[in-house]
């Protein structure tokens, strides 16, 4: 059975209802009316995801350098820098110390770019006749990837309805200009990305001190958050904020070498 989750933003709020994978089994919807065949664990215990399989989980490289900085040297990585830094003082004026809720808004919007490039360089591979060099595969991993960071922070926390509002309006705007921007120039569109996990990583990093000062509790980790990691049974928020950041800051690294 999956473990209880509080709501993280404060130490005084009541936990926020988490999906069990029992829920998870009965929300899912089969196709034509034939469902995914039954998994089990190492355990022996039956696989309890749809939305991700057992070859998908892996143990992220928690060793990574998450300090490292892209210092801009070009003009155009100039313009990249600077408009995602001047994106920071909205987002902490809205968000302040509520890192969740931050985190929910942030990989609705992270999962996107990665998913416009894979597309796009899926239709150039169909159209030349061509291999991507497994560039496709690369980005529709980091846009999964990033899909599942979303479902475990909703173990963590629930978007209010305003938040809900801003995350169509963000999507909305950020999917196009993305979109475009990515036929306009692939090298800058990766750039901005790179910039902008460069940010998320230092917003898991405010959540970890947060962590670690007390300020929000170390609550127990998600069942899906343990199995899609592969974390030890006891492990908790702060093991799965770690893990995030190290993600982040892969995806970091792997954007600023596309472009």
């Amino acid at each position: 059975a999956a473990t209880p989750h509080a709501n993280q933003e404060s130490g005084a709020e009541k936990p926020e209802s988490a999906s069990t994978p029992e829920q998870s089994k009965r929300a899912v919807v089969s196709y034509w009316g034939i469902e995914p065949r039954k998994l089990v664990k190492d355990d022996g215990t039956e696989w309890p995801w749809f939305c991700f399989r057992p070859w998908d989980t892996y143990r992220p490289d928690t060793s990574i350098d998450v300090t490292k900085h892209h210092e801009p040297k070009a003009l155009a990585d100039k313009v990249a820098y600077f408009v995602v830094r001047s994106l920071r003082v909205p987002r902490d004026l809205f968000f302040q110390r509520r890192h969740a809720s931050h985190a929910l808004l942030l990989e609705t919007v992270a999962a996107v770019p990665p998913m416009v490039g894979g597309v796009l360089l899926h239709l150039r591979s169909l159209r030349r006749f061509e291999h991507s060099g497994g560039w496709i595969r690369a980005l529709m991993e980091e846009a999964e990837n990033e899909r599942m960071h979303l479902m475990t922070f909703m173990e963590v926390t629930q978007p209010l309805w305003y938040e809900r509002a801003l995350v169509i309006a963000v999507q909305g705007v950020f999917f196009n200009a993305y979109f475009f921007g990515y036929l306009i120039s692939p090298k800058f569109a990766h750039r901005v990305v790179g910039y902008l996990e460069e940010e998320a990583v230092h917003s898991y990093t405010e959540f970890l001190k947060d962590l670690d000062d007390g300020k929000i509790d170390n609550v127990p980790a998600s069942a899906i958050a343990i199995d899609y990691w592969r974390l030890p049974a006891n492990a908790t928020l702060k093991a799965v904020v770690t893990v995030v950041r190290a993600d982040e800051a892969h995806h970091r690294d792997v954007n600023h070498f596309a472009s």
